[in-house]
């Protein structure tokens, strides 16, 4: 069969030989189905977006929101650090402990945490103490005063935490990576300096709390044990007062286009391992070529049966797990492959992850692995959903990028239509070497030498 060839998609199931002396492997069945959750959605006068789904089983509902938060200064990524830490640390009628009292009197919890494109808010509660656990939440997004002890404490903890960050080699790698993809962009940093973060005043976090934590673009997702339509009115008589007057929004500027090709080296004096990254732009989860890029690149480095696996933890033993994700930001989607290896073994390490990148570029893969990363991925897509946490972070995160829930039913019926072909002009071109670039972070002193000798070093320099 070509590569570009399609063939049927109700093919046979292949049953391979066991070993001698083992049973032969099991059926695995067909991929389960998912079932899309009926939703009810309501968009409120403020531009609050509120949808709730009930999803029975035990007496709790999960709340997830989350609210555009982007920012172009230099201090926004330091700003916003503390401002998620220090979310819950005091309004004007409840100080952080009685407010955790308050919350914790509800069966449940609330929690705050943020990227460069948003501020998200989770937590959960008995199901009757939704309005109670919703006139806190509201108490916060309205009246938060960021008191200076408590601003204080969570400053020099995050700074703490941003030194012994710049010393672990995946932080490290993570900053690198962004840096290799993004430079300057805000997407370009993934930490800020500790003198940036000691910097951060109460005055400063509640001007950009009363700018910049709107309800206008916001989304509101709630789970559980609930009548929607009453959850809803809930929602929106506690969060009456939260509006938009006065709020300043902000967006990101264009990322930069990307330049493939090159490898990247972070210098860490010492290390006795190498980080190593191989980065390429994806496609969006709607675009055309998605559902077939996922299940080329499971097959390459997703799960644990991949080629990749294969070549260099179970025959090369190079490393323990190595593994390719595709992630999804507001502006830019990833594909990501790392491994950390031994210093020594960096060079043909590489070697074997480049050979693995252009052997699923340019040779279709089989029938048989291709229907079993499709079981993976329905099935762990069906695992995510199961539970009414689950449910409740996968929704929101499809429905902030711009999807709906019958993504849900589409996606894995796509999967289940892609063929060989497709997957195969798919990997063609989104996992090409050529459309990639490598991250190294190591001893440079050790592995330039070695490295050098497969393809040109560049240095690259953090903050």
């Amino acid at each position: 069969m070509s590569p570009r060839s399609a063939p049927s998609k109700q093919s046979p199931r292949v049953k391979t030989a066991a070993p001698q002396g083992l049973p032969p492997r099991p059926d695995l069945g067909s991929a389960p189905r998912i079932r899309v959750p009926a939703l009810s959605e309501r968009i409120l006068p403020s531009g609050l977006r509120v949808v709730a789904v009930r999803r029975a089983g035990v007496p709790l509902v999960e709340v997830r929101m989350r609210v555009p938060f982007q920012g172009r200064a230099r201090s926004h990524l330091a700003q916003s650090s503390v401002l998620t830490e220090a979310f819950f640390s005091g309004t004007g009628y409840h100080d952080a402990q009685s407010l955790a009292e308050a919350i914790q009197s509800l069966g449940g919890g609330l929690s705050a945490g943020g990227d460069a494109d948003r501020l998200s808010i989770g937590g959960s509660a008995l199901a009757p103490n939704l309005r109670g656990l919703l006139h806190l939440l509201a108490e916060v997004l309205t009246g938060n005063t960021y008191p200076a002890q408590e601003v204080a404490g969570e400053r020099d903890r995050i700074a703490e935490e941003i030194a012994i960050a710049r010393t672990t080699p995946s932080r490290l790698a993570g900053e690198a990576v962004s840096r290799r993809l993004f430079g300057e962009h805000p997407y370009g940093r993934d930490l800020p300096t500790v003198e940036e973060v000691q910097a951060v005043t109460p005055a400063a976090l509640r001007r950009l709390h009363r700018e910049r934590v709107s309800p206008t673009g916001a989304i509101l997702v709630m789970v559980g044990d609930i009548a929607p339509k009453r959850a809803i009115d809930i929602a929106e008589a506690a969060l009456a007062d939260w509006q938009p007057e006065g709020r300043k929004s902000a967006t990101l500027q264009a990322i930069p286009a990307f330049e493939p090709g090159g490898i990247s080296l972070l210098d860490r004096r010492g290390s006795v391992q190498t980080s190593v990254r191989i980065v390429a732009p994806a496609p969006t989860r709607n675009d055309p070529d998605y559902a077939a890029l996922a299940l080329a690149n499971t097959v390459f480095a997703g799960y644990f049966s991949s080629r990749l696996v294969a070549n260099i933890r179970e025959d090369k033993g190079y490393t323990y797990s190595p593994h390719s994700t595709i992630s999804h930001s507001e502006l830019a989607s990833v594909l990501t492959v790392d491994a950390d290896v031994a210093t020594d073994v960096t060079a043909p390490a590489l070697v074997e992850m480049w050979y693995e990148q252009a052997r699923v570029a340019t040779s279709a893969v089989t029938q048989d692995e291709l229907d079993s990363a499709r079981r993976y991925l329905i099935g762990t897509l069906a695992l995510s959903t199961a539970s009414q946490a689950g449910l409740a972070g996968t929704l929101v995160r499809l429905l902030d990028s711009g999807l709906e829930a019958a993504w849900l039913r589409d996606y894995p019926k796509r999967l289940g239509e892609v063929s060989v072909g497709e997957a195969y002009e798919a990997a063609r071109r989104w996992l090409s070497p050529a459309a990639s670039a490598t991250v190294l972070v190591g001893d440079e002193s050790v592995i330039s030498d070695s490295v050098g000798a497969i393809g040109p070093l560049s240095p690259l320099v953090l903050d």
